[in-house]
C-alpha cells in the first residue's frame, strides 16, 4: 500500500476545484453519493458521470454517459473514480486524452490499478490510490470529533 503524505492530501484536496465522479450514484444511500454530496457542500464543483443515468441531473449538474462527454469549456481538475479496480485503465485513458486541465487522478476505497496509475503519473498527474476524500477532508481539516463521527447530523431516519 503507497503511503501519501498528509501534505500531498491536504495540497490535492486544496487545489481541485471541479472534481469528475465516475460511477456516482443518484441513490443518497449510495457511498458515491454522499461522497460527491459533500465535495460539493465544500465548495467543489462536482460533474457526475455515470452512463446508467446519463441526461438526468444530480447536484444542479447534468450527469454525463462518461469523461469524453463533459463539454470543452468544464474544466475538471480531479477525477474521482468510483469503478471497480479493473475498470480504471480506461477512464484513465478517457481522462487524459479528454480533460486538458486535469491535475489528479483519485481512486476510491478498495480500488488501485498499477498501471492506470502509471500512466497518469508518467502524465504529469497526481494518483491517489485506495483512499477516499471525503475521509482524507475531514481528517486533514479537522472535521472528525471523537468517534471518528463528522459534526453533521447523525440520524437513522431515512
Amino acid at each position: 500500500m503507497r503511503v501519501y503524505s498528509d501534505e500531498f492530501l491536504k495540497d490535492t484536496l486544496s487545489a481541485a476545484r471541479v472534481i469528475a465522479v465516475v460511477g456516482v450514484s443518484p441513490n443518497p444511500v449510495r457511498p458515491s453519493h454522499y461522497v460527491a454530496r459533500y465535495l460539493g457542500l465544500r465548495g467543489k464543483r462536482v460533474i457526475p458521470v455515470n452512463p446508467g443515468h446519463a441526461g438526468k441531473r444530480l447536484f444542479g449538474e447534468e450527469i454525463y454517459p462518461d469523461l469524453s462527454a463533459i463539454p470543452g469549456d468544464v474544466s475538471v481538475d480531479m477525477v474521482d473514480i468510483f469503478r471497480r479496480s479493473e475498470h480504471v485503465p480506461p477512464i484513465v485513458e478517457t481522462a487524459l486524452r479528454h480533460l486538458p486541465m486535469l491535475r489528479t487522478v483519485w481512486m476510491q476505497i478498495g480500488v488501485e490499478n498499477a498501471e492506470a496509475a502509471g500512466r497518469a503519473e508518467a502524465a504529469g498527474q497526481r494518483v491517489i490510490q485506495n483512499r477516499c476524500p471525503k475521509i482524507e477532508y475531514q481528517r486533514l481539516f479537522g472535521e472528525l470529533r471523537m468517534g471518528g463521527f463528522s459534526t453533521g447530523i447523525i440520524s437513522s431516519k431515512l
